[in-house]
């Protein structure tokens, strides 16, 4: 099913690092078990971004604040309520779907730019919502020591359940990129001209979009609640959404995988940095300005334009020879 994704050369290396991922637990630190824990999240975090994104040629700019919604949504449940923990769970990300299709319903109007500024300024509101309701979310304090099953409050336990959802919420991004409405989101941000002229309902395709990726950054804000027992305001901020920005980036933007390695190398560097410094967002700047004019096809999109045959190429190759 998943041939598409990746070339066969690239099998026993996925098959490998499938294998260390599995046995991590049982020959890592623990504080490396946590990082690979906090990449798992990100990495969702990103695809969840270039589903939109890349695929869909929407400037979803501000795209943590679907991320902090799910979070915020499954911690006040699990903390303020008796509720079952499935409850918080499950609607950490159905609240964050439906908040994107609100708030993509108002930028939707909009286009690239202008669609991004304006989602910028809806998600600042939502979080100095957050920020000042100190009654409620903790504030700029946020909120700790979140009650989670059993399963999750050991460093295997979470680990295994974030690498399983993460694996099923990629299985249903792939599906969704490979079924005709992925298809007709493509051929929207192709050519959205040609796509209105012939019938497709552009804005349409875009908002479920929007809808469906927001969902899947709120399963990585409920995934977070449960690696880290607490929530706070800078998951809403735009500084995160800049960040998830560059990892779509670097690892390739159009390429399915790629936000998967982008969000490792930054977690990766963000953690190394961080060290030495507290001025990490020049950094993140920085590796945005060498991207931009060394390798704007992302890692993935570099390393898969050499290594993956390109039909295009060998077509117009072919030509030549029969001409």
């Amino acid at each position: 099913m998943f041939k598409g994704i990746i070339g066969s050369r690239w099998r026993v290396p996925i098959a490998l690092i499938a294998v260390v991922l599995i046995l991590a637990p049982l020959i890592a630190p623990l504080f490396w078990v946590y990082i690979l824990a906090l990449i798992f999240v990100t990495s969702l975090l990103a695809m969840s971004l270039n589903l939109v994104l890349g695929y869909g040629g929407v400037y979803q700019l501000h795209h943590a604040v679907f991320y902090g919604i799910g979070a915020y949504t499954a911690a006040l449940i699990l903390a303020k309520t008796s509720l079952p923990v499935w409850v918080g769970f499950v609607a950490g990300p159905l609240v964050a779907g439906a908040s994107g299709l609100v708030i993509g319903w108002f930028c939707i109007r909009l286009t690239k730019l202008y669609f991004g500024m304006l989602q910028i300024s809806l998600g600042s509101l939502i979080w100095i919502i957050v920020s000042r309701a100190y009654s409620i979310t903790g504030g700029d304090n946020g909120m700790h020591d979140i009650p989670v099953p059993a399963l999750l409050r050991s460093s295997n336990g979470v680990y295994y359940f974030t690498l399983a959802v993460l694996i099923i919420c990629l299985v249903a991004m792939y599906l969704i990129v490979k079924s005709p409405f992925g298809s007709t989101l493509q051929a929207t941000r192709d050519n959205p001209q040609r796509c209105e002229a012939v019938g497709i309902n552009v804005k349409r395709h875009q908002l479920i979009a929007i809808g469906i990726a927001a969902l899947f950054a709120g399963v990585a804000g409920v995934l977070f609640v449960g690696l880290e027992r607490s929530v706070f305001p800078g998951l809403l901020f735009w500084a995160l959404s800049l960040e998830v920005f560059v990892m779509c980036l670097l690892g390739g933007w159009f390429t399915f995988a790629g936000p998967i390695v982008g969000a490792a190398v930054v977690v990766a560097l963000r953690t190394s940095v961080s060290i030495y410094t507290d001025y990490w967002t020049l950094v993140l700047g920085v590796i945005l300005i060498l991207l931009i004019f060394f390798l704007p096809e992302g890692v993935m999109g570099f390393f898969l334009e050499r290594l993956e045959p390109q039909p295009v190429e060998e077509g117009r190759q072919l030509a030549n020879v029969e001409g």
